[in-house]
């Protein structure tokens, strides 16, 4: 499989783990959720992340969740792997081994200690050394790891250090960011890096109008994100804003911090992907009030996409 590079594009989906209701990974319903990603249109697969429950697997199981994604995969599309951890050590360890399973590259996210412009570059400096020549995307998610990544700080860290290829981008607000990035590859000040964004894609097509390359992202229905990637590409914005607006009550609904994860896993469940919902403890449940919102938000949603055609 091809490394990732500066020219990645479309939509890297963030897998989910699956467990069975007991809390052991259900490796069966990882094969199907694998085939589904594939069918509705995924340019690559990202496992490992934060709404992948990685903080709950062990080292072993980590890697053996990885090993069978790309057996599954079997070369189609690249897969991404989130490496990030408190320590180097770890880090390096997870990546080596992911990289020599046929892995096409790592995410790392900053550690919520640094603080600093300096402290920022420095630690993605040693990160870049640790990983050798590993292609690894940046994650910049301040929403989770209260860590403030300013446009000069990123094109410091791009241009300095060549395997830095992705920017994994969910600042919020952040689609000036994406502007002023792509204005200052424009103007020869850093690299054009490949941008593919996150926050459940409910910003993507005016991200993709200031510049972005595409998603990478989760979202119970991934379609969402390939048919308006592939209808902005073609030119047709209005049909690309036109197919989002259709998603974009459940998007908004399944983006509520706490509750994200098992709603999408809800769906998922009900849609045929996966054997169960069940989140690895600790975890909460949804309540028949919950229940009773996302059905309505899927039938209104297939009534919207119907007419649409």
């Amino acid at each position: 499989m091809p490394l990732i590079s500066e020219a990645a594009s479309g939509v890297f989906v963030i897998a989910v783990t699956p467990f069975t209701p007991q809390g052991a990974i259900d490796y069966a319903s990882l094969d199907s959720m694998v085939d589904f990603y594939l069918e509705k249109g995924a340019s690559g697969l990202t496992l490992l992340g934060m709404m992948g429950e990685a903080p709950k697997l062990t080292a072993a199981e980590s890697l053996a969740v990885v090993k069978r994604v790309l057996g599954r995969v079997c070369g189609t599309v690249p897969v991404v792997v989130g490496v990030s951890a408190p320590g180097f050590a770890p880090m390096r360890e997870l990546s080596a081994e992911v990289m020599d399973a046929g892995a096409a590259g790592v995410m790392v996210a900053p550690p919520s200690s640094v603080r600093t412009d300096d402290q920022i570059y420095a630690y993605f400096e040693t990160a870049a050394a640790m990983l050798g020549d590993t292609p690894f995307v940046l994650q910049d998610y301040p929403l989770a790891t209260s860590v403030q990544i300013s446009t000069a700080v990123i094109t410091r860290i791009v241009q300095a250090l060549p395997s830095c290829v992705m920017l994994k981008h969910e600042d919020w607000p952040g689609l000036n960011k994406i502007g002023a990035l792509r204005a200052a590859s424009d103007r020869g000040e850093a690299r054009r890096i490949s941008i593919l964004c996150g926050n459940g894609g409910i910003f993507l097509p005016e991200e993709l109008s200031r510049g972005a390359d595409g998603a990478m992202t989760g979202f119970a229905y991934p379609e969402m994100m390939v048919d308006v990637c592939k209808a902005h590409a073609a030119g047709d914005i209005e049909r690309a804003h036109d197919l989002f607006d259709a998603y974009l009550p459940l998007a908004r609904y399944e983006l509520q911090p706490g509750l994200g994860l098992q709603i999408r896993k809800h769906i998922l469940a009900r849609r045929g992907v996966i054997a169960s919902a069940a989140l690895r403890a600790p975890a909460g449940r949804l309540s028949a009030g919950d229940l009773a919102d996302i059905e309505r938000l899927i039938a209104r949603q297939d009534r919207k996409l119907a007419k649409l055609g």
